[in-house]
């Protein structure tokens, strides 16, 4: 019988495809950079939870593994940061790492494709990269992550930090707290995924994602997005 926690990601991807909708009506109404790379972010997000219903509902195939890994393990929180690169920096310099890390991950998710995978024979058909037979493959992955690491928890606490200085300590502020906080959870569980314990992924990716739509949510209705903007 199967745990309820690996349910968690159907409704992490149908809060996905709500908070996807919100923030693509704000896109198009701003016509911003960082929006339209924010909305892609949780696009992404949704369709890494997609492929971990698909695994609970319909069972493991290496199809679906690859396309897991490379939703959730390469492009992962990278459109997000990616969002806050064009929100915080110069143009030039979200442009170049654009070009850099869209490159990087082409190269990562061709590998990924093309390595065989070797399932031990206690294998429990959980998703895990660590059944593919060229293990030099997962060195891709951290590097993606440090980097979107950096911007979306690391931009939301400057962000953070810049109001509070300034005196600005309700909406801006609590705001880029929750969105570091949601931008940080993923990514403990995906420590615990290469432990084996892929369950605390699916529970920290939905309480994640919650925490980014309420931080997004403060910000956007008290109208404080964002006088750092640089996409213009």
């Amino acid at each position: 019988m199967k745990n309820l926690v690996e349910y968690i990601p159907i409704f992490t991807t149908l809060f996905s495809i709500y908070f996807f909708q919100e923030i693509n009506k704000h896109y198009q109404l701003k016509k911003k950079d960082y929006l339209l790379w924010w909305a892609l972010g949780v696009l992404t997000f949704g369709l890494g939870t997609l492929s971990e219903s698909i695994n609970i509902l319909f069972g493991w195939s290496e199809a679906n593994l690859k396309y897991w890994y490379i939703v959730g393990a390469l492009l992962g929180g990278y459109p997000l940061a990616q969002g806050s690169v064009y929100l915080l920096m110069n143009k030039r310099f979200a442009h170049i790492t654009t070009v850099f890390f869209i490159l990087l991950i082409i190269t990562a998710s061709y590998f990924v494709i093309s390595t065989p995978v070797e399932l031990p024979t206690s294998f429990n058909n959980k998703l895990t990269g660590s059944v593919f037979a060229w293990k030099w493959v997962r060195y891709f992955s951290p590097l993606i992550n440090i980097y979107a690491f950096l911007f979306l928890v690391g931009g939301a606490i400057y962000s953070a930090y810049k109001y509070y200085r300034q005196g600005i300590k309700e909406a801006p502020f609590k705001g880029n707290i929750f969105i570091a906080i949601g931008g940080l959870l993923p990514g403990v569980g995906g420590s615990f995924t290469r432990a084996g314990y892929v369950e605390v992924l699916y529970v920290t990716e939905f309480i994640g994602l919650v925490a980014i739509y309420y931080g997004y949510k403060i910000i956007k209705e008290n109208k404080v997005f964002l006088n750092t903007d640089h996409s213009s």
